[in-house]
């Protein structure tokens, strides 16, 4: 009977070992995706706040189909993150159920050897009971042997009753747990239910903008083949700038011969540059809190999706009166000042070049040297709209790099 006791503890220390790993690594899951769930929670917050002002300032149907699109889009990935955690937390709540039913069955059978052992005790409970059991021994050893097993007996029994108390405890909290992870689920279950309704209003929303940019679609080609003009002529003169800055460095280094498209390294150039490509992925926001409105690279249009556009920067919008900051150490190597359009910073940092573009005050001059943080003039807030948008861009000599590749998280 011992062993068979022996034997059912050990089982069951062994599954609720394997059960507490599984529960622990399933726990550290429910945390990232809780995490991830609250940046996309507050990323629509951010949306709604910058990207959605007040009425008499909505901006053109343009502004306002790509802010529908980008919050829909964000709404659709926390409906996959939280049934990411539903989903978790039924397999957590279906082993918590198997664990109840095992520990149960376990609990029942400690009791039933606890109670034979009781009875059995109950029996033979007498002292003369028990001298007699040592009397009766052929010789010493075996008396000492006898009294050895009455200790020890009484210690595994005593050792069962603590264990019957154990496993009733952990019932108890494991069933705690599983009422707790029920209402969990049915908070999740409800908060994806309201996005979802959410979703249903935007898309009615942006379909009833649709209806008026389909009346209006010379309107709206003009609005685009405006922007698009805009931003060619802001890059045109971004990479203008840039060969001009390369090519007085190297004169200066004594290379006038020298590729217009690379700049030419002194020792302490290197060393910052090394430093700038040792913290791609790490490089902190031009703006200290924003969003990421527009990314780098080939998008599809906000109303015509088989229209394609090409985006060499990011758009970041933050808030009115917010200053643009270096991400980086370096030099201010040219002030932009776009005909018909806002100014703009470049910063060299060894032969990467960081932009910073929509400015409508500047803080710095030509020639400035700044560190991580520095601000470098106050973003322009557009006054039809409400958005305070930051274009930047980034580039190796005179090639263009993503900066969602070099600042963190963006």
């Amino acid at each position: 009977m011992r062993n068979r006791s022996t034997y059912h503890i050990v089982i069951l220390l062994f599954t609720l070992l394997l059960n507490a790993a599984i529960c622990f690594s399933q726990s550290n899951e429910q945390k990232a995706l809780e995490a991830k769930r609250a940046k996309l929670q507050n990323e629509i917050e951010q949306i709604n706040r910058l990207l959605f002002a007040e009425k008499k300032q909505r901006g053109t149907i343009l502004d306002q189909m790509e802010g529908l699109d980008q919050k829909i889009n964000v709404r659709q990935q926390l409906i996959r993150v939280t049934n990411q955690q539903s989903n978790l937390l039924n397999r957590q709540i279906n082993a918590n159920i198997r664990n109840i039913a095992k520990l149960r069955e376990d609990l029942d059978i400690l009791k039933i050897e606890y109670a034979n052992m009781i009875q059995k005790s109950y029996q033979n409970k007498s002292r003369q009971n028990r001298l007699m059991f040592l009397l009766s021994s052929e010789n010493f050893f075996q008396a000492f042997k006898r009294l050895q097993y009455l200790k020890q007996y009484t210690e595994f029994r005593k050792k069962q009753g603590e264990q019957i108390v154990l496993k009733t405890e952990e019932l108890t909290d494991l069933n705690k747990d599983l009422t707790n992870q029920r209402k969990s689920k049915d908070l999740l279950i409800a908060e994806n239910r309201k996005a979802k309704n959410q979703i249903l209003k935007e898309l009615k929303e942006q379909k009833e903008l649709l209806k008026t940019i389909r009346k209006n679609e010379s309107r709206y080609a003009a609005a685009i083949q405006s922007k698009k003009k805009e931003a060619r002529k802001i890059e045109q003169q971004i990479e203008r700038l840039i060969r001009s800055a390369i090519a007085a460095s190297n004169r200066k280094a004594g290379k006038a011969g020298a590729s217009s498209s690379k700049f030419v390294l002194t020792p302490e150039a290197v060393l910052v540059s090394n430093n700038f490509s040792a913290n791609k992925g790490k490089l902190i926001w031009p703006v200290e809190k924003g969003i990421k409105k527009q990314g780098f690279g080939v998008y599809k249009d906000a109303v015509y999706p088989g229209i394609k556009h090409q985006s060499n920067g990011v758009i970041i919008v933050t808030d009115q009166g917010a200053t643009a900051r270096a991400v980086f150490e370096g030099e201010v190597i040219a002030i932009l000042a776009v005909p018909g359009g806002n100014k703009g910073v470049q910063l060299k940092h060894g032969n990467y070049i960081s932009t910073y573009y929509n400015l409508s005050d500047l803080y710095v001059k030509k020639g400035d040297k700044v560190v991580a943080k520095d601000a470098l003039g106050k973003i322009y807030t557009n006054r039809f709209n409400g958005l305070t948008q930051l274009k930047f861009y980034l580039y190796r000599d005179a090639t263009r790099l993503n900066p969602e590749e070099w600042i963190f998280r963006l």
